[in-house]
Formats: structure tokens, sequence, C-alpha cells
């Protein structure tokens, strides 16, 4: 008698499942961060500089500048400022994106079994750790030049929220121009071309009812500009408006923008990436 042994189909070799986008993320998150801890010198500078600006506005030009309706000038500013920082995160952000597509470290990444968004996850989960450490520096900067907090707890974290919210979404555009733009020689100033003039044309230092009746509309749609004076009405300090659309929605304006610049660069950094050559 003879017995036949059982046969047993052969098996699809199994394939990893790729990672979670934002658990990739996190873990990215980590290396920007040691990174940082080896070169300090980025996230320190990007404080210092904040820092300066904000002596030279408030001690040598604050008493010559006015304010719609009245209010010191250190309490319009110190919101401004906050806001105003949050958008210098961009040419960092396309410096560091351009020198790893460079290295070739994207290319490695891109390897990897995780997201298209990942890397750039990753890159955003960090600065938004050191983003929470300036703004934190300059709040007790400005307490100690006489700025003050007079809205209520939940409102003064709220307004932490709108400008983390923007700093979150200024961070994608960044991505994106750092993975198109990024390898170009002069990449650095053509983004400084882009961030200055956006910048100082919004209300974060001066109040734009006193521009050109040409140039306020332009300043008062700035998405700086949302933010701040949603930031600076949740603080408590003077908006340095006395009327229109913004001073009665800023908050929603500075929750609007944030969301729209996310919807356009998300997406687009995510193909971006995508088209990089390898």
């Amino acid at each position: 008698m003879t017995t036949t042994a059982p046969t047993t189909s052969p098996t699809a070799p199994t394939t990893p499942k790729p990672l979670n986008s934002l658990r990739s993320g996190l873990i990215l998150t980590r290396r920007e961060l040691q990174h940082w801890g080896r070169q300090p010198l980025t996230p320190v500078f990007n404080i210092m500089f904040t820092i300066m600006l904000l002596l030279m506005f408030a001690l040598l030009f604050g008493g010559s500048i006015d304010l719609p309706g009245g209010g010191d000038y250190i309490h319009y500013l110190l919101p401004g400022m906050m806001a105003l920082s949050m958008m210098f995160g961009v040419e960092a952000t396309t410096t560091a994106m351009a020198n790893d597509a460079k290295k070739g470290i994207t290319d490695r990444f891109r390897s990897l079994p995780i997201g298209d968004t990942s890397v750039a996850f990753g890159r955003v989960g960090a600065d938004m750790i050191t983003s929470t450490v300036e703004l934190g520096v300059l709040i007790v900067g400005g307490l100690l030049l006489g700025w003050r907090i007079t809205g209520s707890p939940a409102e003064a974290l709220l307004a932490v929220v709108l400008l983390l919210w923007f700093r979150m979404a200024v961070l994608w555009v960044g991505i994106y121009l750092g993975l198109t733009i990024g390898r170009n020689e002069g990449a650095g100033m053509m983004v400084q071309v882009l961030v200055w003039p956006i910048g100082f044309l919004s209300a974060a230092f001066v109040s734009p009812e006193f521009m050109p009746s040409w140039l306020e509309p332009v300043a008062t749609w700035n998405p700086i500009s949302a933010t701040a004076t949603a930031v600076r009405e949740l603080f408590g300090n003077p908006t340095g408006y006395t009327g229109g659309l913004l001073a009665d929605h800023a908050v929603l304006a500075a929750v609007v923008w944030p969301l729209v610049l996310l919807a356009v660069f998300v997406p687009l950094s995510a193909r971006a990436y995508r088209r990089l050559s390898r």
C-alpha cells in the first residue's frame, strides 16, 4: 500500500506593508531634532534674529508709530512679531529640503516603504517643536519689555495655537519650494525675495489703515495680517483696525488662510516628492 504525501500549494511571497505616513514622520522628526542638537545654530539664529527685530522696532521706532484708536505700540508690535516669526520658517525649510535632495538623502528615503509625505512630516514635526520654543522666548521677551496679555487664559492659548497653525501651513510652502526650486543656485535669495515683501506688506508692524488707499487692502488680506490681528484680539491687545471685515472676523480668517495653504501645498509637495529624479 502506497501513500501519497500531501501537497501544499505555494504561497505568494509577502511584501511588507508601507509604514504609516504619520508614524514614519515621527521617526524622521527625531532625526531632525538630533541633527539640530548637533548643529543648533539654525534655530538659535532664528530666535536671535527675531529678538533683534523686536528690540529694533520696540525701542528705536516704537515712539514714532501711532495706532488707530490709540494704544501702546509694544502691545501692538508683539503679536505682529510672533506672526512674522512664523513666516521666517520658509527659508530654513526650503534650504533643508533642498540639501537633502542634493546629498542623495531624499533618494534613500524614497527607497523605503514610507508614504510620499513622511519626510515632509518629519521636517514639520521637528520645526513645530522649535517654533513652540521660539514663541516662548518671544513671549518672555515681550513681558520684559512691558507687553501684557489682558485676554483670558483660554484666549491666550488659542492665540498660540493659531500662530502654530499658521507656521505649519507656511512650512508646507517651504517644503514645496525646496523640492522644486531648491536645487537651483540662488534659491535661498529667491525665497528671501518672496518672504520679506510679504512679511513687511502686512499688519505686522504698522496698521494698514495708515497705508495708501491702494495698498491698504493688499496688506489687510495678507495671511500674516489675518493671524496677527486675530492674535492681538485674543491677547486683548490693540488690533490696529477701527472697522472692516478683518476686524470683525479676524479669528475666522486666521483659521481659513492656513487651511487654504495646506490644501494647496500638501498635495503639491507630495507630487513634487514623487517626481524627484532618482
